[in-house]
């Protein structure tokens, strides 16, 4: 009874972050993706400003990624969406992608932050866009609102092919989790067409 009412909380929680991002009723197709460009880089420069030896890093990398993503933490449960792009520097395309998460722990909360992935190699690029997993775990004490501070964290890598690094602008939470990633390509802003 417990686990299915934890599995009903966070499936609710998923459902009211998953329509996170550029609304596809208020935007068209190619607004959407400017407004995810734009968060791309304004999200790039703030990391390299911020760390600059992260701008060798991306001058160097087969490419990157970055996601904007909302959690909210309710007791047992965490639920999160976002979306984001993968720039491809070797084909110079890109590929916009959506993303989910999910997990377990003790937390109350919410937190907004965008998460910048450096491929050190082409083969790790291809494989985040092609299979999109991450599984992995995640311990944070966050207590941001507003205008009240930011903070920056380098999360280590999936790989040693790839680098993460986390910027939040605001939110509040209080937790320890253990979560489980998912990204993949957003169909409707990688028509054929593009």
């Amino acid at each position: 009874m417990k686990q299915t009412a934890i599995l009903l909380v966070l499936a609710a929680i998923l459902l009211a972050v998953s329509g996170c991002g550029p609304s596809e009723k208020k935007y068209t197709l190619n607004e959407r993706r400017q407004i995810i460009d734009n968060m791309a880089d304004e999200s790039l420069e703030r990391l390299c400003n911020e760390k600059p030896g992260i701008r060798q890093e991306v001058a160097d990398s087969a490419g990157y990624a970055v996601f904007s993503n909302a959690n909210v933490y309710v007791i047992f449960a965490s639920a999160g969406g976002g979306y984001g792009v993968v720039v491809d520097k070797v084909t110079g395309r890109k590929t916009y992608m959506k993303m989910s998460s999910g997990g377990v722990g003790i937390g109350v909360g919410a937190k907004d932050y965008r998460q910048v992935a450096i491929f050190k190699t082409r083969q790790a690029l291809v494989d985040f866009v092609g299979s999109g997993w991450d599984i992995g775990g995640q311990a944070d004490a966050t207590a941001k609102t507003g205008e009240a501070g930011g903070g920056m964290g380098g999360d280590g890598t999936l790989s040693k092919n790839v680098a993460i690094y986390t910027l939040t602008d605001n939110g509040l939470a209080l937790q320890a989790t253990f979560t489980g990633s998912r990204y993949w390509v957003d169909d409707d802003l990688n028509h054929p067409g593009l």
